[in-house]
């Protein structure tokens, strides 16, 4: 669990994507994952909020 409440989005405006991994390297988000973000449940941005806080893209 994060010490501090989340983002509403793990974005920072350093929108570029990787193509060997179609990933941002901003974010750490895949472009499906970008694209539903907004429609996305708690639930399901979860697992994503892990990998990428794990990765070292937000600090939890």
């Amino acid at each position: 669990m994060p010490s501090t409440p989340r983002p509403l989005s793990p974005c920072i405006h350093v929108c570029q994507i990787e193509p060997n991994t179609q990933t941002c390297q901003g974010c750490g988000r895949t472009l499906d994952e970008i694209a539903c973000w907004g429609s996305m449940t708690e639930a399901e941005k979860a697992p994503v909020w892990e990998r990428i806080e794990q990765e070292g893209y937000v600090s939890s």
